[in-house]
């Protein structure tokens, strides 16, 4: 199974970072506009779409999983947790998923939704 871990740093208060992580409803709004086009029925800007399953959002440890179920992937988990760093946050985006060889495009994938958000977010 490939696993993915990527990080970025944003230049913005980690309760702000959260509050747009935790509204899973309007990600393609407040979070990554450009990116992801609509949620639930996850639409991508390159049209690729999968159905996004929310497990859990857990405002205590900042941290929300989801697992995503259509396109070519036979399995997918991943969740993203925020962490202050200094005067912003650290966002850190961790994803599981079959067939291995998806590993590559997924992974550009999230470094694109991780820039989105860091271009929407920053101050």
């Amino acid at each position: 199974m490939a696993s993915i871990h990527k990080e970025i740093r944003i230049n913005a208060r980690p309760e702000g970072v959260w509050d747009a992580v935790r509204d899973v409803g309007n990600i393609h709004k407040r979070l990554c506009p450009g990116f992801l086009t609509d949620c639930r029925i996850v639409t991508f800007g390159n049209g690729m779409t999968v159905k996004e399953l929310i497990v859990d959002i857990d405002d205590t440890k900042r941290r929300v999983a989801w697992s995503a179920v259509g396109g070519r992937l036979s399995h997918h988990n991943a969740s993203m947790q925020i962490h202050a760093d200094g005067d912003g946050t650290r966002a850190v985006w961790i994803a599981d998923l079959l067939p291995n060889e998806l590993a590559g495009p997924i992974s550009g994938m999230i470094e694109q939704g991780l820039e989105a958000m860091k271009k929407t977010l920053d101050r």
